[in-house]
């Protein structure tokens, strides 16, 4: 074959790319598993060349490394990170459940950069895995990927949104429209408390998502095969833990239990349970703007947000909620990722979960689909939506069902049957209570206030 070089391994020789920096393992999977052509997710890929990097530091200092074997490792990580390392990396997601795969091909092609460096052969398993195996390796990783995304993507995210939220009830505060339960009409409500109701709702997800982060930086590493630590220094896992926070700026500690974050995903399920959480809040989110700004003339047009794009291919004019839509097609991916996850965290046979690296693609996946549409949700539909004030007081003219204001003076009974007149000729419910109760229209303006009844009547 042309433009290949030939390789080996322990199950003996292979053709493999001749430029490749990869070698016989990296290849045989991707001759086996030629499944999705979807790679592992690239932060996923910078998580484990981060974690050779810390390996080979704590290595060295404990001479389980030289210093000049350790430092062509460190360099060579640090060099693909610099660089579009993605392009090393062609393992499918799709691959052995350990990510067995992914580890051996990190290793290949940090050993043929590490060799170059070093001008002297660096072995794959014997230096760059020292110490490691993908049994732990591959849980740490997802670990460490899915913390550097909170960190990095998700929660810088999710607190703009409150912000921008935040901000927005700030200006729309003056403005009062009929509350919704069921999608029929109920008491009204201000603008500011819908979407300050949007806020406490992201502000608890952020705070649960915020409590598992030690869980999440609780790592494997040290466990080798089977939670032992076999062929790893018994401070291995300290020395590591404290050279990948160095690198990552993330507080990264040892599990207290290997076994445990071996053979289980617990963590990596908790996570995207919580991630789950947050997407049915951005969905919840996504649908009122939709619904508040549907029409504009046969829709509830309480608001406008901002025109985007057209919104028709035939029909000229026509302005869709792009991003509410986007957002809640988010959602679903996202509650689906979860589905995947729950499965695969089911795998947990003996001392190995089996189900690595689809974990690893589906947590990654949510947490950058979230953080994304969270920004574009805060800065191209919250922030620039315009409040429709004539429609919602329109609405609120003509809403009957703020006669349960009147409850406590002419009872339950008496107030359904105003309502229902009100609902029957199309009457404001004052004009109808005026004629069937004894009360002055100067009371039933201040029982009937819609700002009054937004503070609970007090």
């Amino acid at each position: 074959m042309s433009n290949t070089r030939i390789e080996r391994d322990s199950m003996g020789e292979l053709h493999v790319p001749e430029q490749a920096l990869y070698g016989a393992q990296t290849q045989r999977a991707v001759d086996n598993f030629p499944i999705s052509h979807q790679r592992m997710p690239a932060q996923f890929i910078r998580a484990l060349i981060l974690a050779k990097a810390a390996a080979a530091k704590a290595n060295v200092e404990l001479k389980q490394l030289s210093e000049s074997q350790g430092k062509a490792i460190v360099d060579a990580a640090q060099g693909l990170l610099e660089g579009d390392f993605m392009q090393h990396f062609p393992v499918d997601i799709f691959q052995t459940g350990s990510g067995t795969s992914s580890n051996m091909n990190a290793n290949e092609v940090i050993a043929t950069l590490a060799s170059r460096l070093l001008g002297e052969p660096v072995n794959p398993n014997d230096h760059v895995n020292c110490g490691q195996s993908s049994n732990d390796i591959i849980p740490t990783t997802i670990h460490v990927s899915a913390a550097l995304g909170l960190h990095e993507q998700l929660l810088p995210a999710l607190v703009h949104l409150v912000q921008v939220i935040e901000r927005k009830a700030v200006e729309v505060h003056p403005f009062i429209k009929t509350g919704r339960t069921h999608l029929m009409d109920a008491m009204p409500v201000r603008m500011s408390q819908v979407l300050e109701g949007w806020a406490q709702q992201l502000k608890a997800n952020i705070g649960h998502l915020q409590d598992l982060l030690p869980s999440l930086q609780s790592l494997a590493q040290g466990g080798t095969a089977v939670g032992t630590g076999i062929n790893a220094h018994p401070q291995f896992a300290v020395g590591f833990s404290r050279q990948l926070s160095s690198l990552t700026q993330v507080q990264f500690t040892p599990g207290k239990n290997l076994f445990a974050l071996i053979g289980s995903q617990d963590t990596a399920v908790a996570v995207s349970g919580q991630l789950k959480a947050i997407a049915v809040t951005l969905m919840k989110i996504a649908n009122d703007l939709r619904w508040m700004n549907s029409g504009p003339l046969a829709g509830l047009g309480e608001i406008e947000l901002e025109g985007l794009q057209p919104g028709s291919s035939i029909m000229p004019g026509k302005v869709n909620p792009v991003i509410p839509e986007a957002t809640a097609m988010v959602a679903a991916q996202v509650i689906g990722n979860d589905t995947t996850i729950t499965v695969a965290g089911q795998s947990g046979n003996f001392e190995l979960n089996v189900m690595l690296p689809i974990i690893a693609q589906n947590l990654l996946s949510s947490i950058e689909l979230l953080a994304n549409s969270s920004r574009l949700l805060a800065d191209k539909a919250i922030a620039s939506f315009k409040v429709n004030e004539p429609k919602l007081k329109e609405a609120l003219s003509r809403n009957p069902i703020l006669v349960t204001a009147l409850n406590p003076i002419i009872g339950y009974q008496k107030a359904a049957e105003i309502a229902k007149t009100a609902y029957k000729q199309g009457r404001p419910v004052i004009d109808v209570a005026l004629e069937d109760t004894d009360l002055s229209r100067s009371q039933l303006e201040i029982l009937l206030d819609p700002e009054k009844l937004t503070a609970g009547g007090v």
